[in-house]
């Protein structure tokens, strides 16, 4: 599948009167990497959880490829080809490696259930199939080596990784990343970065989430920056880093 493009018109969303976000208009453009950077409590992951379907959102529009997307479950929205990871690690932590890839790579197994219940060729080749392209997936991100590895014994970093191979196994058109390099190391921010652009070069949309100015800069072709859920600042990261509004949202003012 083509690479998508993801457009936010004036989406707000409130939780019991407090505004969470307000107003985001953005658009991530197909086949490159969008950042949405903000200090903590900017409103980010509630921007990500109702482009995915997990919460509504209470005025504006979410389109995929033109497609109004606002109001459609999570399901539907992941059936027409957006993928996430999440804040905090969600993986089956006595599963493999490859297990809890293979998860991602179900809706894509073409066998049905009557095949499986009757045990026929066609559930192996499917199988088969789906198997050796998430190992090709742990191959490609460096975590073959992982491949038998229950994910509850793994590094944080390694962990990451896992969840964005089972994300890839969906076959995205966009792939949402939710703080990606929390919790990371220098050197496995390095790696990280250099994943988000191999998977850029794959065709696929980004959007990452991030605190990390750093990364995000590192990674993106066009910077989005949040803050108390308002927009604040747009641009090429070299534009956005130096930005009075952008600084002061990070650093703050001598007089705050």
């Amino acid at each position: 599948m083509a690479a998508a493009t993801l457009e936010l018109w004036k989406v707000a969303k409130r939780f019991q009167g407090v505004v969470a976000v307000d107003c985001v208009s953005l658009t991530a453009a197909a086949g490159r990497v969008t950042g949405l950077i903000g200090p903590n409590g900017s409103g980010k992951t509630t921007t990500m959880n109702m482009i995915t379907g997990l919460y509504p959102t209470d005025a504006g529009h979410i389109r995929l490829d033109g497609v109004d997307i606002a109001r459609l479950p999570p399901h539907r929205v992941a059936a027409l080809g957006v993928a996430r990871t999440f804040q905090n690690i969600r993986l089956l932590a006595t599963e493999t490696t490859l297990a809890n890839v293979l998860l991602g790579a179900h809706r894509h197994q073409s066998a049905g259930l009557l095949d499986v219940l009757l045990g026929l060729p066609a559930v192996k080749r499917s199988e088969a199939r789906e198997t050796a392209r998430c190992e090709a997936l742990l191959e490609l991100i460096g975590i073959s080596h992982l491949r038998d590895v229950p994910v509850g014994g793994l590094s944080y970093g390694d962990r990451r990784r896992v969840e964005i191979a089972r994300a890839l196994a969906t076959k995205p058109r966009l792939l949402l990343l939710d703080e990606p390099a929390a919790g990371m190391n220098f050197a496995e921010k390095q790696a990280l970065a250099d994943l988000v652009l191999a998977i850029r070069d794959m065709g696929v949309t980004v959007l990452v989430i991030e605190h990390d100015i750093e990364f995000v800069a590192r990674v993106s072709d066009h910077i989005v920056v949040l803050n108390f859920g308002r927009e604040i600042a747009a641009g090429t990261p070299e534009e956005v880093r130096s930005m009075p509004s952008v600084i002061e949202a990070y650093l703050g003012t001598e007089d705050a």
